[in-house]
């Protein structure tokens, strides 16, 4: 069984002290005490995907549910499959691009066309970790070219005569179909998915899932009695999309000029993740806990530390409104 997981999920990552550093509690707050009308304006919620809709359709179902005007979804479901599909309101909608590239893990059904050893089925599985190369699909959304993907696990959960109960965890944009399809064509039996389920996008997982129904129900509560519990558990601070990324906090004083686009340079920082590498997306965070934006190391975590100047961190996306912290001249 592979206890570590998906890359992020086997770093251990660690907050190192640059500068010690206070917050104002005159601007931003913590995401956990933002309001409903907050919360719908840069949130997201996990839906468990059902069977039959397309994830766009369950994207705008969400949306016409909560009567928002803008959302995203983090990575296309077949309409067959199930499970994990955060989607993403209004100013947070692009911080799925986040969790597009983000890994990925499916409980899968691979159904053999005939019988065969387990002992061969497993040492075949167990051939496909590691980087393997696909050409999508002929129905797929992407141009048809060979491609390598990264299969960082695949755990055998139960072989019950043809059918083979696992779960697989890979690079995003890895075709599970296909993976079984070859799988099958290299045990000589042939073989294909019979059921799929995600159950890891990023940092969501099955246990923040909720359903359409769910979240109706939630904003029911919330619109005609004025109870906002369960609204507030269905709906997620975007925060919680970038929980498998490295993290930089950032001085009060710094916040204003990267909510204008500004890229972050070293004297901004107050403290920061360990492990960072040079041209890793991180979170740029105030030291409320909220995300400001969403950018590229350009220095690893140790130079951050040693170095009193340089540009530490290009902005990609900001996500936090200017003039939310004072302007500082």
């Amino acid at each position: 069984m592979h206890m570590e997981g998906l890359p992020f999920e086997r770093i251990r990552r660690e907050v190192l002290e640059k500068r010690k550093a206070e917050t104002s509690h005159k601007y931003g707050k913590n995401p956990s005490e933002r309001t409903i009308p907050e919360l719908m304006e840069l949130g997201v919620v996990n839906i468990d995907k059902p069977k039959g809709p397309t994830s766009h359709q369950v994207s705008a179902y969400a949306q016409k549910i909560l009567k928002v005007k803008k959302g995203g979804h983090s990575g296309t479901l077949d309409p067959n499959v199930t499970g994990v599909l955060p989607i993403a309101f209004e100013r947070a909608t692009r911080i799925v691009q986040v969790l597009l590239t983000a890994g990925k893990e499916y409980v899968a059904i691979m159904h053999l066309h005939k019988p065969m050893d387990e002992k061969i089925i497993r040492e075949t599985c167990k051939s496909f970790e590691g980087r393997i190369k696909q050409l999508p699909p002929i129905k797929s959304a992407i141009k048809r070219q060979w491609r390598f993907r990264k299969v960082y696990y695949i755990d055998i959960l139960e072989i019950d005569e043809q059918d083979v109960l696992m779960r697989i965890g890979c690079q995003a944009g890895t075709y599970i179909r296909k993976l079984l399809h070859d799988i099958g064509g290299k045990l000589g039996t042939g073989a294909h998915m019979a059921e799929l389920r995600r159950t890891k996008a990023g940092g969501f997982d099955e246990s923040t899932l909720i359903t359409l129904q769910d979240l109706a129900d939630a904003f029911y509560y919330y619109t005609n009695e004025n109870n906002e519990k369960y609204l507030r558990h269905c709906i997620k601070p975007v925060e919680a999309a970038v929980e498998h990324l490295a993290k930089v906090w950032v001085l009060d004083s710094a916040v204003n000029a990267l909510c204008h686009g500004m890229n972050l340079k070293v004297p901004g920082i107050a403290k920061l993740s360990t492990e960072i590498q040079k041209d890793d997306i991180v979170a740029v965070m105030t030291l409320k806990d909220e995300l400001i934006a969403v950018g590229t190391a350009d220095m690893i975590s140790n130079d951050i530390i040693k170095n009193e100047k340089g540009l530490a961190v290009k902005i990609n996306k900001v996500f936090m409104s200017p003039n939310t912290y004072p302007r500082m001249d």
